[in-house]
């Protein structure tokens, strides 16, 4: 199959799904201009990959379980240069993107990652925060100064690639960023609303039982990925953190 070029300033954009037919039609009518989606399924039984492919979106399957794998596949299907990952269940803005790929190509960052400020209450279980400032502290001790988990993110198509990331589970952004640091990656992290789901139940914050799985997930990628030397991470407006 020919490979289609895509033209430089645009942006193509990993959505993992897993049944997220209710959400994804608002996430993918968000996109701006010049973003284009690339659906990789995970698995759905209720219609989303073919609501994606009538939304226009390149959509692309994964049949091995997992966050991880979902967004392996999706990345490898990207044509872009410059990529980005958000979740499509309606919590992550795309309308955050831009700001963030120009932070990427103007300034000397590797990789540019969102830090959720949730924009209402209720929005961010307890259990939720509570994992995420366990291992967002883990990853400090390992040298990779920020304080989410990177839940939307830009960077260099190949360099992503070039990382090596095995992880096919929950733990693939930490083990992401670990390897990141361990190549020595300038990471900018920058604030992003977090807001609530636009249908369904998150499948890691909307149950005990999930958050507990993906931190276990996380958890192994931490361990098994031990960084030669630290990132410099620093926030959008240029300040180390």
């Amino acid at each position: 199959m020919t490979e289609v070029e895509q033209p430089a300033d645009r942006v193509d954009v990993v959505l993992p799904c897993l049944d997220e037919v209710e959400a994804l039609p608002g996430v993918l009518a968000a996109l701006p201009a010049g973003f284009d989606a690339v659906v990789c399924d995970n698995g759905s039984t209720d219609g989303t990959p073919e609501v994606a492919a009538q939304l226009g979106a390149l959509v692309v399957h994964e049949a091995r379980p997992g966050y991880g794998a979902a967004v392996h596949t999706g990345l490898e299907a990207t044509r872009t240069d410059v990529v980005a990952v958000i979740d499509a269940d309606g919590s992550l803005d795309p309308a955050e993107l831009p700001a963030m790929v120009r932070l990427l190509r103007d300034t000397d960052a590797d990789l540019v990652v969102g830090r959720r400020v949730p924009a209402a209450r209720g929005v961010w279980p307890w259990h939720a925060r509570v994992s995420n400032l366990v291992l967002s502290g883990l990853m400090r001790t390992r040298g990779v100064g920020v304080r989410d988990i990177a839940p939307i993110r830009v960077a260099r198509r190949q360099a992503l690639l070039d990382l090596g990331i095995t992880d096919r589970a929950f733990g693939y952004p930490l083990e992401l960023l670990i390897r990141a640091g361990a190549a020595g990656w300038r990471v900018r992290e920058v604030d992003v609303a977090y807001r609530p789901r636009a249908g369904g139940r998150s499948k890691v914050s909307g149950s005990v039982k999930g958050t507990v799985r993906a931190v276990r997930d996380m958890s192994k990628a931490i361990a098994r990925t031990r960084p030669d030397r630290p990132s410099t991470a620093v926030d959008g407006r240029g300040t180390a953190s």
